[in-house]
C-alpha cells in the first residue's frame, strides 16, 4: 500500500471520528441522535441508547399557538392585562415594612419606603383620565368577584370601559354607572348573564340608571349583545338548589318547547328559567319550593307561578294536537 493510500485512509478515519464525536451520532452504532424533550433525554434513533439524560429545557414556560403570539410573548414578568389601568406594567411596592428575609425595617428605611410608595402612586396615575380608569377598573373587579364572573368577563368589561372612555361617553354619567353597565354587557356577551336585579344588588347605583346607561353604551359602541337565553341561567339555578342532572335536562327541554311554541317572546328570561327549574324539580320528584327558587333566582314567587303555568301549557299543547 502506498503512502498516499495510507494518508487517505487515515484522513477518512479522522473524519469518521469527528462525525462520531460531534454529538449528532450514536457512539455505539453511529445512528442519528434525537432529543426527547418530554423525558429530557438524548437517545439514539437506531439502537435506543440513552446518551444524555436530565437535559435542561431552555424553552419558554408559556405556550404559543401561532408565530405572531410566539413573537409577542416574553419570559419576563406577568402578562399584560386590561383589568389594570396601567396594564400591569408598573411596579408595586409592598405595604408591609419588611425586607426580603421578613425582618422589620428600621425607622429611616420605613420613612424612605413611605415616600417611595407615595411617589410611585402619583406616577401611576398622572392625570384625571388614569385616575378615572383606575377607579372604574377597581369597581369592575369588585362587582365581578361578587357575582362570581370568570376572568374573561372582567377582561371584556375592562375593554368596553376603555372604549367608552376613549370615545368620550362618560361626561354626564357616573363612573359607577358606566362600569356596572360594562360588566352587565360583558357577562351577556360571554354567555354567563346576570339579571339586572343581581347586578343592582352589587352596584353602587340604582337599577334604573344601570339599565339606562347600558342601553346608551351598547348603542354608542355598536356592541353585539344577543338577547339573554333562558337556558343559560338554568345550570346556575339548578346548582344553587342542588338539583340533579336529570332535573336540569328536563328544565332545558321545557324551555326548548316554550321557544317552539313562542311562549318566551316578551317574557323575562330569568323568570322563564326559574319557572322551568321549578317545574322540572316537580316532574322529577325532587323537593323544592317556589320560595327557594325565588331566593336563588332573585325573582318574585308570583312571576314563577305565572311562567310555570305557561310552560306546562306549552308542554301539553303538542300532545293535545
Amino acid at each position: 500500500m502506498t503512502n498516499t493510500h495510507i494518508r487517505t485512509r487515515q484522513s477518512e478515519e479522522a473524519v469518521e471520528e469527528e462525525k462520531t464525536d460531534d454529538g449528532t451520532t450514536c457512539p455505539e452504532c453511529t445512528g442519528r441522535l434525537i432529543n426527547d424533550g418530554e423525558h429530557g433525554e438524548t437517545v439514539c434513533e437506531e439502537c435506543g441508547l440513552v446518551v444524555e439524560e436530565d437535559n435542561v429545557d431552555r424553552g419558554p414556560e408559556w405556550r404559543a399557538f401561532d408565530a405572531k403570539e410566539k413573537n409577542e410573548k416574553s419570559r419576563v414578568g406577568a402578562p399584560t392585562t386590561n383589568t389594570m389601568h396601567d396594564k400591569g406594567l408598573s411596579t408595586n411596592i409592598d405595604w408591609r415594612d419588611k425586607d426580603a428575609y421578613g425582618n422589620s425595617l428600621g425607622s429611616r428605611q420605613r420613612e424612605k419606603m413611605q415616600r417611595l410608595r407615595k411617589w410611585n402612586e402619583r406616577f401611576r396615575t398622572r392625570d384625571s383620565k388614569e385616575r378615572n380608569l383606575k377607579q372604574a377598573l377597581g369597581e369592575i373587579d369588585r362587582m365581578a368577584s361578587a357575582l362570581g364572573l370568570p376572568d374573561n368577563v372582567r377582561e371584556t368589561a375592562s375593554v368596553i370601559y376603555r372604549r367608552a372612555l376613549d370615545e368620550d361617553l362618560l361626561p354626564g354619567r357616573s363612573i359607577e354607572g358606566v362600569s356596572t353597565s360594562c360588566v352587565y354587557a360583558a357577562a351577556r356577551q360571554a354567555g354567563v348573564p346576570r339579571s339586572l336585579d343581581e347586578i343592582g344588588d352589587v352596584s353602587r347605583v340604582e337599577k334604573s340608571e344601570v339599565a339606562r346607561t347600558y342601553r346608551y353604551v351598547v348603542r354608542e359602541l355598536n356592541l353585539e349583545v344577543k338577547p339573554a337565553d333562558p337556558e343559560s341561567y338554568v345550570p346556575r339555578f339548578a346548582s344553587g338548589l342542588d338539583l340533579s342532572d336529570e332535573a336540569e335536562h328536563r328544565a332545558r327541554e321545557l324551555l326548548k318547547t316554550a321557544k317552539e311554541q313562542g311562549v318566551h317572546s316578551g317574557k323575562s328570561p330569568v323568570g322563564l328559567a326559574a319557572a322551568a327549574v321549578y317545574a322540572a324539580a316537580l316532574l322529577t320528584n325532587e323537593k323544592t319550593t317556589q320560595a327557594e327558587v325565588s331566593d336563588v333566582a332573585d325573582i318574585s314567587e308570583v312571576t314563577i307561578r305565572n311562567r310555570y303555568h305557561e310552560l306546562l301549557e306549552a308542554e301539553e299543547a303538542p300532545a293535545m294536537a
